[in-house]
């Protein structure tokens, strides 16, 4: 008996970038290196809040490089087991950083009338950063677990 489905794999190669779901590792760059530049050069008051951010941003920004890097370098081989990894991280960097923009949000409002003005519109666009990247990488682990269902 033949299955009619066809086999699902992870792109190698400039393939990566211009595969759909994983073309979204451009604009999770962009947004997630926003959200840790913009958060850098403000004024931090909540350590422990912007803290997480800091930690969101950067972690992300590196295990998307290093995961974007091994699949330029075809690393993953073809395995099936990558899949479930490439969809196990997006589901985590979606949770991390919409825990962190909520927390970016709240720090942002609560600072709105202790800030300078310029200060106050750093923290407002990395508020709006993080939800973008937020929304990045929840698209991404969505089209990642369908193909990891679908492997």
């Amino acid at each position: 008996m033949s299955s009619a489905a066809a086999s699902v794999s992870l792109p190698t190669g400039f393939s990566v970038l211009t595969t759909f779901p994983d073309l979204l590792f451009i604009p999770e760059f962009v947004f997630g290196g926003l959200v840790w530049i913009l958060v850098a050069s403000t004024r931090v008051i909540f350590e422990i809040v912007q803290g997480w951010v800091m930690f969101v941003s950067v972690f992300c920004f590196t295990f998307s490089t290093l995961l974007m890097c091994l699949y330029f370098c075809g690393a993953h081989g073809g395995k099936s087991s990558w899949i479930a990894v490439d969809a196990f991280y997006h589901s985590m960097a979606a949770l991390f950083y919409l825990s962190a923009a909520v927390l970016q949000a709240y720090a942002t409002i609560w600072v709105r009338d202790s800030a300078t003005f310029k200060t106050y519109q750093e923290d407002i666009a990395a508020v709006v950063f993080a939800f973008l990247a937020t929304l990045t990488y929840v698209i991404h682990k969505g089209f990642s677990l369908l193909r990891w269902k679908s492997s």
